[in-house]
């Protein structure tokens, strides 16, 4: 059965078809999840809802970007919402006032293994944190970012670029050095 075969069955509610989608996504999705979660029950639970969700969404999907993208989407949206409803706290800024400097220079010194860079990551504040996982790891552009934080686009680059200095100072002390 064709990717849009099975997409308009799945607007038609066929349960079948449902089930065939979501078994084409779902091990794609929980690793999404996992990555903002980091634990299996929750990302189990977020993965569930935004299933559902896309599901009764459907008939919004007009096919602009892929099927994949759109879930994906889905799915962060719905890790984000599940890390504030658990009180994470989030320091707000009024960033609007800030200019940021584009730099696109992403490059870490070739010894530094995947795993190093994750592991720092992880320890950026939140509000760093999920711009630069968005960015880096899920691919999303800034109007995205901001969409889903719901934030300017100038508040996504000002934490993209801050968020990348603290990743190259986590690395540094770590005594992995990076690139410029």
């Amino acid at each position: 059965m064709f990717q849009a075969d099975i997409l308009e069955k799945c607007k038609a509610n066929d349960r079948s078809a449902q089930l065939k989608l979501y078994r084409q996504y779902c091990d794609g999705m929980y690793c999404v999840a996992m990555r903002f979660l980091k634990n299996a029950d929750d990302a189990e639970d977020v993965l569930q809802e935004a299933f559902i969700k896309a599901f009764q969404k459907m008939h919004q999907y007009k096919g602009e970007v892929t099927f994949g993208a759109w879930l994906k989407r889905i799915v962060v949206n719905k890790c984000i919402d599940f890390l504030k409803s658990r009180n994470e706290q989030n320091i707000s800024l009024d960033e609007s006032y800030m200019r940021c400097v584009e730099e696109d220079d992403w490059t870490v010194e070739e010894h530094i293994e995947i795993d190093e860079v994750k592991t720092a990551i992880e320890q950026l504040s939140d509000k760093y944190k999920y711009v630069v996982m968005m960015y880096l790891v899920e691919g999303f552009d800034h109007q995205e970012i901001s969409e889903v934080l719901k934030i300017s686009e100038t508040a996504c680059r000002t934490r993209l670029l801050r968020g990348k200095g603290q990743l190259k100072e986590l690395l540094k002390l770590k005594g992995y050095g990076t690139g410029s």
